[in-house]
């Protein structure tokens, strides 16, 4: 059966892992994924991802990251779904905990954190919010 929302199940996998204290997730490759985890990553909120071939298809292992035993990836959900897209422009971006978490963005610019889709003036589809 085919997973309809593929970015929705890997911020889940985080979730999880993170609850669980795993040092790394295993999750499904695709471009998109690999965008929001770089941005993820230039953030600060995991310590890396990288291409894993072990099994019979790609994946990406998820190098989770804590400070001091706790998570630091406090709240993580999606906002754009399948059943209900959300768009924003360059000067409605929502701002997470004035500006202590991020909303990741995809632009005509790729996938981008708000703030640096700010800064090119780009809005684009919310995809997540992350703190």
């Amino acid at each position: 059966m085919a997973m309809t929302d593929p970015l929705g199940d890997m911020l889940t996998r985080i979730r999880n892992g993170q609850r669980a204290k795993k040092d790394s997730v295993l999750t499904p490759a695709s471009n998109l994924r690999a965008s929001v985890l770089e941005v993820l990553q230039r953030e600060g909120y995991i310590r890396g991802f990288s291409e894993d071939n072990s099994g019979k298809h790609k994946a990406l292992r998820i190098e989770l990251k804590y400070f001091e035993g706790e998570p630091a990836i406090k709240h993580v959900a999606r906002v754009s779904k399948p059943g209900r897209r959300v768009y924003s422009g360059s000067k409605e971006l929502p701002t997470i905990r004035n500006g202590l978490g991020i909303t990741i963005v995809s632009t005509p610019r790729g996938v981008l954190s708000d703030a640096e889709a700010r800064n090119h003036n780009v809005g684009g589809e919310v995809l997540a919010e992350v703190f």
